[in-house]
């Protein structure tokens, strides 16, 4: 066998070859590539597949294509430290439907509010629906009853999901026939709870009047998150939110922080920083790409302050991560 000798210029050559081969980018035969487009709308066929369904009237978000209820527990009466809380204040659960980018499918996502002895039950239910858990957790301390939230997800089309999961939750207290008739409302509003232009100066975005309580809900525009061929959106789910209930001198603040993995310990940071209480770190979804992380987050104080607060964590969002930890 003849062996071939190779000059030191050659064997230079082939290693300056070789270096610049390892800094190029890997080309994976499965790449994903992400779909883009706009979502189909739901019909009105379809619309009223899910509020038949469901028996109750729900919003749609032309925009996103997303079709959502709201499913509040008008049943239980909250306390967080032995105060009493209103139900908007975070004490609301919803289903959303939408349809994956080239309309051959679509999504359900849904969080449930339960009590820890109902929890097993709708699992088990869901399970029998075909549906999937994507998470279970808590978004609050202090709270009674204890609380925990369970993230439902399912694909198929709009009217098969829509009965699967009315037929998840039928026992259950969250299906809205089981539900109370909400309370007369209040003559007393979050417009008169709290001074919202000097909050909504502060978080320099609009929120909404829910009963006694003041909301923002706020996505992430800057991320084009993806799930199962579905564009991820604020109604279906991708969406930061700080609620504030109380009165502006006297008030309470809990929330979730949509953050990408690397932005989790620079919000925690600053949370801190602004005297608000962490409560939870988790995600409320399987297999979204990019992997979104979610933090609950918790204070009372002054309105303005905790308004300040939540602030300066959305102003963390999208920068350079935290610099990585030295072993």
């Amino acid at each position: 066998m003849e062996t071939k000798k190779f000059s030191r210029r050659q064997a230079l050559q082939a290693t300056a070859i070789l270096g610049t081969a390892l800094l190029l980018p890997v080309q994976h035969s499965g790449a994903k590539t992400l779909p883009s487009g706009n979502t189909p709308g739901l019909t009105a066929d379809e619309i009223a597949a899910i509020e038949t369904a469901l028996g109750k009237k729900g919003s749609y978000k032309e925009a996103e294509s997303v079709h959502t209820t709201a499913l509040p527990r008008n049943d239980l009466k909250m306390t967080i430290k032995g105060a009493p809380i209103p139900i908007p204040f975070g004490f609301g659960g919803w289903v959303s439907f939408k349809k994956s980018i080239d309309g051959k499918t679509a999504m359900l996502m849904g969080d449930t509010v339960l009590l820890q002895e109902e929890v097993n039950p709708v699992i088990s239910a869901a399970l029998a629906n075909g549906l999937e858990i994507s998470a279970i957790h808590n978004h609050f301390f202090y709270e009674e009853p204890r609380i925990f939230y369970m993230h439902i997800q399912g694909m198929g089309s709009i009217a098969e999901l829509a009965k699967r999961y009315a037929d998840t939750i039928r026992d259950s207290k969250v299906f809205p026939a089981n539900q109370p008739a909400p309370s007369a409302p209040s003559p007393i509003t979050g417009k008169e709870n709290f001074d919202i232009p000097a909050l909504d100066a502060i978080v320099k975005y609009t929120g909404t009047i829910n009963g006694p309580t003041y909301k923002y809900t706020i996505g992430r525009s800057d991320l084009k998150v993806m799930m199962m061929g579905v564009e991820m959106t604020t109604n279906i789910g991708l969406n930061t939110w700080a609620s504030f209930a109380g009165k502006q001198d006297d008030a309470q603040i809990a929330g979730d922080i949509a953050m990408l993995p690397g932005e989790v310990n620079s919000v925690i940071k600053t949370l801190r920083q602004h005297n608000l209480e962490v409560v939870a770190v988790h995600s409320h979804m399987l297999n979204d790409d990019p992997h979104i992380i979610f933090l609950h987050y918790y204070g009372r104080g002054k309105a303005a302050d905790l308004a300040q607060g939540f602030r300066a964590a959305l102003d963390v969002l999208g920068k350079a991560p935290m610099g990585e930890m030295k072993m």
